[in-house]
């Protein structure tokens, strides 16, 4: 009798936790960025890894650069080019991790992370708030008052 209320108090512990859990994933997926005039939009996956959420950018809607390119990279596949370090500049942006280190902070909120613009090559400090299909996502300098929020809307499968 003690072990099966031991065992009913363990697994009533442990289920606010389990539930905790897979409601922080309820970010991991594909995102659509919101469109931008000179880029198109791009959609970034989201996942878990080494238990924070990270993303990568997995498809461009234009993913060479227009024909008018100022720094005479016409028809090429976009690159890094505007990080801070000369050595990361080759890197391609598709398949480029540009968000990392989030945490669930429950209620359909992650914190702690950072996310990278490839266009600026800044890195900001981030974070996100999930409303149905919609992501908020929210870089910002210092404090969150300082910075700007995107709508990203999940991709449904087939798309």
């Amino acid at each position: 009798m003690r072990r099966a209320a031991f065992v009913a108090i363990v697994a009533a512990l442990a289920v606010p936790a389990w539930i905790g859990a897979a409601d922080g994933d309820q970010i991991v997926g594909l995102w659509a960025t919101a469109p931008d005039e000179v880029d198109g939009n791009a959609h970034v996956e989201i996942y878990k890894s080494n238990g924070t959420y990270e993303g990568k950018i997995v498809w461009l809607e234009k993913p060479v650069y227009n024909p008018d390119d100022e720094q005479g990279m016409a028809g090429q596949a976009k690159v890094d080019r505007e990080n801070p370090d000369p050595a990361l500049r080759d890197r391609p942006i598709l398949g480029l991790q540009i968000m990392s280190g989030f945490v669930h902070d429950g209620d359909n909120k992650w914190k702690k992370g950072t996310i990278y613009a490839p266009d600026d090559g800044k890195t900001y400090k981030c974070k996100m708030t999930l409303s149905g299909d919609v992501l908020n996502v929210r870089g910002f300098i210092g404090i969150s008052m300082l910075g700007r929020t995107e709508e990203w809307t999940r991709v449904s499968a087939g798309k």
